[in-house]
């Protein structure tokens, strides 16, 4: 999602190819050339190539675009009907990148907790009153915390 600058907005494929390196074995392509990786880049609107499916890519990803602006997005520029199975698979996706957000704020935040504990040789409630931890969130970095 956030690619080095150079990679930004690119997809690239890599394959296999046949190469001899001691005698001259000629072998199908179809025997070996059955694997193929393609690396999307995504880098966003103000890099070159943001247009088409690198750009629906980042708007489905994107954590900052609403939900009814994507599906907005996808008709109107990509003319995509938004019956009710496209638009649960739009929801899908609004999901898994707020679930994937969501998630590593829970083990920054964890990891912060941990570190207080340790180098400041505090308990875990003074540490999380430390980090302005709501009272409504603490118990369940507390079962986290357990569960480690």
């Amino acid at each position: 999602m956030k690619p080095p600058q150079y990679r930004a907005n690119t997809i690239t494929r890599y394959r296999l190819v046949e190469e001899h390196l001691v005698g001259d074995g000629k072998e199908p392509v179809r025997n070996y050339d059955l694997l193929s990786i393609i690396m999307l880049c995504l880098g966003g609107p103000n890099g070159a190539n943001y247009d088409g499916v690198l750009r629906m890519l980042d708007v489905l990803l994107s954590s900052e675009t609403s939900e009814t602006e994507k599906r907005k997005i996808l008709q109107d520029d990509y003319d995509i009907q938004m019956t009710q199975t496209m638009e649960r698979e739009v929801s899908v996706m609004c999901n898994l990148s707020k679930g994937v957000e969501e998630k590593g704020i829970a083990k920054g935040i964890l990891s912060s907790i941990k570190n207080l504990v340790k180098n400041m040789d505090v308990s875990v409630e003074q540490a999380m009153s430390v980090l302005e931890i709501p009272e409504a969130e603490r118990q369940k970095y507390m079962d986290l915390l357990e569960r480690q």
